[in-house]
This record gives structure tokens, C-alpha cells and sequence, in this order.
């Protein structure tokens, strides 16, 4: 096993850790929206981008490593907001499984 390092000082950027709620709409279907679970700090990197020409537009997508401290409960579906940016997160996993740290996969979402 290998075990990961990460400097404690590099978890300074302040997050909402949001999760999502359906709720029925009187109509016989349902609304999303979105709770707050907890303020976690992580730290945020940009692993990849792209551009896409579809629909007369541009479309970019930019993905991000996001590594908090762990945390029971934290999947994918899940968000993490900071300020006015929105990552969904897409897979979750403990890098060297000795519970200390959780590596989120994300996509910025525009807004």
C-alpha cells in the first residue's frame, strides 16, 4: 500500500458539501433540490478541460481533483460549492485506505 502525503496547511479552501433532496411537487412529479450537509476544507486542482461545438455553441467542460479530509457519507451525486463555483462530484474514493483522506473526481458546473 502506498500511503499519500498531503501537506494539512494545503486544506485551507472553505466548501459546502450539498446533497440532493427530491421532493414530490403536487403534481404528480417530484423537485430537486439541493441541502447543505456540512463546511468542509479542501484543496482544489484542475486536471482537465475541453471544448465541444455542438448546438451552434461552445460548450467547455472543466474537471478538478478535490481533496478533503474523510468524511462518512460523501458519494458521488453529491456537490461541493465554493463562493459562486459548483463541482458535482463524480466518483469518491480513500487514495492509500487509511481514512484520513477522500479524493473527489468533479465537474464544474456553469452556472
Amino acid at each position: 500500500m502506498r500511503i499519500v502525503f498531503v501537506d494539512p496547511g494545503a486544506l485551507r479552501r472553505e466548501m459546502v458539501l450539498m446533497a440532493p433532496v427530491t421532493t414530490a411537487d403536487g403534481s404528480g412529479g417530484h423537485e430537486l433540490t439541493w441541502v447543505e450537509e456540512a463546511t468542509v476544507y479542501g484543496m482544489i486542482e484542475p486536471v482537465s478541460q475541453e471544448s465541444r461545438f455542438g448546438a451552434g455553441q461552445m460548450r467547455e467542460s472543466h474537471t478538478h481533483r478535490i481533496t478533503i479530509r474523510h468524511r462518512a457519507g460523501v458519494a458521488s451525486g453529491m456537490r461541493l460549492v465554493r463562493q459562486s463555483r459548483i463541482f458535482e462530484i463524480l466518483t469518491v474514493h480513500d487514495p492509500d485506505e487509511t481514512g484520513r483522506y477522500l479524493v473527489c473526481r468533479a465537474k464544474e458546473r456553469d452556472l
